[in-house]
């Protein structure tokens, strides 16, 4: 007999509403360093009765702002979580999960994408989750995974 598998709660720091702070770098992978910053809200609750999470987000982006959410499901027999991005400017698209785990406070996730037609890797980093200023940021990989550019963070603070 199996024992009984116990609800993942890594997700659950952030469950509640939050003011968001973007910085994304106007071109990828392109050797540059031209940051844009600015808000955004965030709200996560949880779904499948706690294992998973949805997030629902209000993006400020200086050519426009946009609506979207993460999900984030978790699955018991490989002990990992998925994320998907559904991004409003694009309701039809749905990019590939990012997949992983949390290691010591740091959660790291990993997909292989596009980008221009050529393969790039992408990673999901979660930092401070259980803290009152959890960080997320997002890095693209051209080589196999051999060097990372962050190109996306987010620092969030809580506004209940």
């Amino acid at each position: 007999m199996n024992p009984p598998v116990h609800r993942p709660t890594d997700f659950d720091p952030l469950i509640g509403s939050w003011s968001v702070n973007h910085r994304r770098l106007r071109q990828r992978l392109a050797n540059n360093d031209d940051w844009d910053t600015f808000s955004g809200t965030s709200s996560t609750r949880p779904i499948l009765s706690g294992w998973g999470v949805l997030e629902d987000n209000w993006i400020d982006l200086p050519d426009g702002a946009y609506s979207a959410v993460a999900i984030r499901t978790f699955d018991p027999a490989s002990k990992q979580w998925a994320i998907w991005w559904f991004d409003a400017r694009t309701p039809h698209q749905l990019d590939p999960p990012v997949v992983g785990t949390f290691t010591n406070g740091i959660g790291t996730f990993d997909a292989e994408a596009t980008m221009n037609g050529h393969p790039i890797a992408v990673r999901f980093n979660w930092f401070g989750i259980t803290t009152d200023s959890p960080r997320w940021e997002q890095a693209f990989s051209s080589d196999g995974g051999t060097t990372w550019e962050t190109n996306w963070t987010m620092d969030f603070t809580r506004t209940e």
